[in-house]
């Protein structure tokens, strides 16, 4: 963060637009919504300009498809985000193709993943990017090394796989993306040097799925009950991080690792 902040302040002394950001969320997730505070603090940190724009579950698909396109059009925003996931009634799929590829800054639309998928110029999405930068940061050795990702969404596991794989540092890991239907997963996870943990299940993974010396991502982050806390929920991950971490060379911890990182 100190790195852009020196950018934001070198774009304002040569009298350069300050970058605004905007995010959409609709409803009340418990994840997205301290996702996306995480998002708005980081950008006052920062220098960005930021505007959350929020909206009742019960919105219309009509009606986010046109803040959409006013955001689309509005000069003033640079680039903004849909958080997702969107209720039931929105198809997803339609309210990601509607947003403008250029402003497209969690890189969802299909142009910008094609791209990805080529390793052309285009927006990566947020959470693998931070990912690889927080391998890369960390020195952490990927060439040939086994990569379970746990998680086949859009979001994390499918195109973190793809940059994971690629002829890159980091990249080059042999992946194995795991998911529902993964015969013998805790044998599978049991392979793994390098653990990308996004299933969204809360301590999912336990120290009998895990070798010694695994590098763990837990990406997860699901509010549980938990009456000693003052606000009545504490932060999860996808690790059960106290029995995991012994093992591990390096673990990400929740709350305080990815979340805040992307």
């Amino acid at each position: 963060r100190a790195e852009l902040r020196n950018a934001v302040d070198e774009r304002k002394e040569n009298g350069k637009k300050i970058p605004h950001l905007a995010a959409v969320l609709v409803g009340g997730d418990g994840g997205s919504l301290t996702y996306v505070n995480a998002k708005v603090k980081a950008c006052d940190e920062i220098g960005f300009k930021s505007t959350l724009i929020q909206y009742e579950s019960d919105i219309s698909e009509e009606a986010l498809l046109n803040k959409v396109n006013e955001l689309n059009n509005d000069p003033e925003i640079d680039g903004f985000i849909v958080q997702l996931p969107l209720p039931d009634h929105i198809d997803e799929l339609k309210i990601t193709e509607a947003i403008d590829p250029k402003k497209d800054v969690d890189g969802f639309h299909p142009m910008n993943l094609g791209n990805m998928v080529l390793s052309l110029p285009g927006f990566l999405p947020a959470t693998p990017a931070g990912i690889m930068q927080l391998l890369e940061r960390n020195n952490i050795e990927t060439s040939g090394k086994n990569c379970v990702i746990i998680g086949r969404s859009n979001i994390v596991g499918t195109p973190l796989s793809i940059m994971l794989s690629r002829n890159s540092n980091p990249g080059n890991c042999t992946v194995t993306l795991a998911h529902s239907r993964t015969a013998n997963l805790p044998e599978v996870v049991r392979g793994a040097d390098i653990i990308i943990a996004a299933i969204g299940r809360p301590e999912f993974v336990t120290a009998d799925m895990v070798k010694e010396g695994a590098v763990i991502v837990d990406v997860g982050t699901t509010r549980v009950p938990d009456a000693s806390k003052k606000r009545g929920w504490a932060l999860k991950g996808d690790v059960k991080f106290d029995e995991v971490a012994p093992k591990c060379s390096y673990i990400t911890p929740v709350p305080g690792g990815v979340g805040p990182m992307t």
